[in-house]
């Protein structure tokens, strides 16, 4: 199983996201807490997302996160030597990082490494959708042609980026477009992983579904995660629920009927 996590809040360096906290997704990559989705380690790949500033707003206008930029390796994150140097030096207020744990099968590529990515839009998926690609060739079969020829890798994560995607662009609220698509692939294939982040700068979406999610509030940010970095400030998000937070909000909804 992946890691991964998302963050919202004033500028800060990405290796304090990262690199440096205690039980950070560094350190998760080969000692990760929560193992119930099976494997050992992560290292078949890492990545960073990060939103660069945006043009300077008129007076009075609040100046919305720029395009997102990505760094992504298919290499472990203990051997990017060159990483400690780079997230140090990068800060940003709208972050989206992990580390891959790649399915048996699944391609080892920095194309099939999260996030993903397209205009504002940030995306990881920590899990795996059971009886793939089967399970799910209906669901597939939804989508314009050129959006399967153009996957970023054939896996199951890219597919739910492109299910994902493809209700977001139909217009779609982020929170219905992502619920959607995790009952859809849960019907399809009941013994998936649907662990899911998305942000888009502004606001961060996410799922647990058959694994851990974690987050800490402050008076100006929010930070969400596979698992909690320290042990103080952190809350445990239910399993199979969706998560909705920006800056200064946060909702947990659960997904599941009578709950």
């Amino acid at each position: 199983m992946c890691r991964h996590l998302a963050y919202l809040g004033p500028p800060v360096s990405l290796a304090s996201l990262v690199l440096d906290p205690p039980h950070s997704l560094y350190r998760q990559s080969w000692a990760p807490a929560d193992m119930r989705g099976g494997g050992s380690v992560n290292a078949d790949g890492f990545g960073l997302g990060w939103y660069a500033d945006s043009d300077r707003a008129e007076p009075g206008d609040r100046a919305a996160p720029g395009r997102p930029v990505r760094y992504r390796r298919s290499v472990p994150i203990w051997a990017d030597e060159s990483l400690p140097g780079l997230a140090a030096s990068i800060q940003a207020g709208a972050v989206l990082a992990a580390v891959r744990n790649g399915t048996v099968g699944s391609p080892l590529t920095e194309t099939a490494v999260a996030p993903f990515t397209r205009d504002q839009w940030l995306f990881s998926h920590n899990g795996l959708i059971s009886g793939w690609p089967g399970s799910v060739s209906k669901l597939a079969e939804s989508l314009p042609v050129t959006e399967l020829l153009t996957l970023d890798a054939p896996m199951d994560s890219a597919l739910l980026w492109a299910l994902i995607r493809d209700r977001l662009y139909s217009g779609a609220p982020a929170v219905e477009a992502v619920a959607s698509v995790v009952r859809a692939i849960a019907a399809a294939a009941p013994d998936s992983r649907l662990n899911i982040l998305l942000t888009d700068g502004e606001q961060i979406v996410a799922t647990t579904w058959t694994h851990s999610l974690w987050f800490r509030r402050t008076t100006d940010s929010v930070t969400v995660s596979s698992e909690p970095w320290t042990t103080e400030g952190w809350e445990e998000v239910a399993d199979h629920s969706l998560l909705l937070a920006t800056k200064s909000t946060l909702a947990v909804t659960p997904m599941l009927e009578g709950r």
